[in-house]
């Protein structure tokens, strides 16, 4: 323990160099920005970054802090569009807008983003802790999970999508269902034989997620709005109050950390990412809430659980990057690619070959996540303003927002259609109250899950033991029966209860 608080304390003397540390605050803000701006995300923050960080010449350890800072800024900064638009900035964020857009309609938008802010810190110092206390420990954990064990969490995972079905579970149930159709259309990497693309050569690569997610949020919102002809007002209203209070911090508390602690353990497993993280912890609160909570409607758990447990996640996917040089997200996978230019190979020798860089690195997440938490309360009243725009300039700029992010994946205008017509999907699905998280989520987590099976049953030649044979898979699939079996069964009793009386 002495040990890791002296290599710690080197880090620090790294990190807080004047160099390193305006870095770390210049890529927290560019990262804040990336963020806010639905379909860029992280990944394409860090990557747009990292040649220039290598062009510029800057030291591995500046370098790697750069890329880290970013990598946690948008984490930060997805949560904004979310909230105030109800346009997510990434897969992460999707769980946030279920709330913080009710929120926001309430008047309550500086609320919704300030406690957003202050559950992204604390996820991403519980993390950062983790890090330091149990990274080697929680590596080899991580090594225990295969295909098997990888497909039996997706399916927890669309379990705990039950706790956002409410009284409607057979349109959550297709909602998923259109997601996981989605995400079987294109090439299939196994076979090499063209799936449902129509001979359609712009979807041989399959959908992308930018596509689908301005969509079925950012079009049909526009739909939506265009609809209430409200065009002297703002989109939602706008208050004076810029801050949560100490009754609401209070509130949040236990929720924020339960978050943080279940973004963290999910953020280690290499691939299983802030989307999968999000979905939990939102649904774990929803059911922990009861009868008491007012989830989907702007209950403030609702913001703080995802946004905690999002930003915990990403924190948690550099344990496997550094002590087993396997990417633990999309994101670190690219920071692996920026190693690789400095000749550096990530893994369990890092910690003692160069240890200035690993402990460096660690220390810096501490400090980009302190700095995060001061740029983006004052900033607050920022983004708010943006609500003060009336909806003849707002649409527009929406609008034209997300075409530019659109465009940017292929530079063709069959995505610009495609996201035109998952726009009106989108809108009559929402007209007839069809979720869309559980259609995103479907979509994001429909591949993973094919692979996942395929690999796990190639091992055993198909047979289908396999996917309950290990206590992990095991525990997971006695947990998601009990998301799917156990609420219908209280709501039975409840009204029984009822009855009697």
């Amino acid at each position: 323990m002495m040990d890791t608080l002296n290599y710690l304390l080197v880090g620090f003397g790294v990190a807080l160099t004047p160099t390193n540390l305006l870095i770390a605050a210049l890529g927290g803000f560019i990262g804040t920005v990336v963020g806010m701006l639905p379909g860029l995300g992280p990944i394409n923050g860090v990557a747009i970054l990292m040649p220039l960080a290598f062009a510029l010449h800057l030291p591995p350890e500046t370098a790697l802090i750069l890329l880290a800072a970013v990598y946690m800024g948008c984490e930060y900064g997805g949560r904004i569009s979310s909230i105030l638009l109800n346009v997510p900035g990434d897969a992460g964020a999707i769980m946030t807008a279920l709330d913080g857009y009710p929120m926001a309609k309430k008047g309550q938008a500086g609320v919704a983003l300030s406690i957003s802010a202050w559950s992204s810190f604390i996820g991403s110092l519980v993390a950062t802790v983790g890090i330091v206390l149990f990274a080697p420990l929680l590596a080899r954990w991580a090594l225990a999970f295969g295909p098997a064990e990888y497909f039996a969490l997706m399916c927890f995972a669309f379990a705990c999508i039950t706790g956002l079905m409410g009284d409607a579970p057979m349109k959550a149930v297709l909602a998923a269902i259109i997601g996981l159709s989605l995400s079987t259309i294109g090439l299939d990497s196994n076979s090499g034989v063209y799936r449902f693309t129509g001979d359609n050569l712009h979807l041989s690569d399959g959908i992308q997620f930018i596509v689908v997610v301005i969509g079925v949020f950012s079009i049909s919102e526009i739909l939506l709005m265009l609809e209430m002809h409200h065009s002297s007002d703002g989109m939602v209203k706008i208050t004076g109050r810029n801050l949560f209070n100490f009754q609401e911090l209070v509130h949040t508390r236990w929720t924020v950390l339960r978050s943080s602690m279940m973004g963290f353990v999910v953020g280690v497993l290499p691939g299983a990412g802030a989307t999968i993280a999000s979905a939990m912890a939102y649904s774990t609160e929803k059911r922990l809430a009861g009868d008491s909570g007012t989830f989907g409607e702007g209950d403030i758990r609702g913001v703080a659980a995802p946004e905690a447990a999002n930003n915990a996640s990403a924190a948690g996917s550099f344990v496997p990057m550094l002590t087993l040089g396997v990417p633990g997200s999309g994101t670190t996978a690219v920071m692996v690619g920026a190693l690789s230019l400095y000749n550096i190979t990530p893994g369990p020798a890092l910690f003692t070959q160069n240890p200035t860089l690993v402990w460096g690195l660690i220390a810096s997440l501490f400090i980009a996540n302190v700095l995060l938490l001061f740029i983006n309360i004052p900033l607050v009243r920022v983004f708010t303003s943006v609500l003060r725009l009336p909806n003849w300039a707002l649409v527009p700029g929406i609008l034209a927002i997300s075409a530019v992010g659109v465009f940017s994946v292929h530079a063709t205008t069959f995505d610009l259609m495609l996201m035109s017509t998952f726009g009106v999907v989108g809108y009559l699905l929402r007209k007839q109250g069809v979720p869309m998280a559980p259609l995103i989520l479907g979509f994001v987590l429909g591949d993973m899950m094919e692979q996942n099976l395929r690999r796990a049953l190639s091992i055993t030649n198909g047979e289908l033991g396999i996917l309950i044979e290990s206590p992990i898979c095991k525990g997971l699939w006695i947990a998601a029966v009990a998301m799917v079996v156990v609420p219908p069964v209280m709501r039975m009793l409840a009204k029984r209860k009822e009855g009697k009386d």
